[in-house]
């Protein structure tokens, strides 16, 4: 039963963590950044949106190493 609870959460922090990780803006790198980078200077950048995302990847990150340490103890 709490092996089955345990695993339940790691499997939704780790499709939370893509999620988070994938909607996290880029390095603004290569031909799209320097495409980009202009409307970014005219426009300016949504900052507050990366670090709600930043906080929240770093949280399902620990939770994922969390579950990750209780499944493999339990699996010995």
């Amino acid at each position: 039963m709490f092996k089955g609870i345990v695993t339940v959460l790691h499997i939704l922090s780790a499709l939370g963590l893509i999620a988070a990780v994938l909607l996290m803006s880029g390095r603004s790198a290569g031909l799209s950044g320097a495409v980009g980078g202009g409307a970014e200077r005219l426009f300016g950048k949504k900052r507050g949106m990366d670090e709600i995302l930043g906080r929240y990847a770093a949280l399902l990150a620990g939770s994922f190493l969390i579950t990750a340490i209780i499944l493999a103890a339990a699996h010995l």
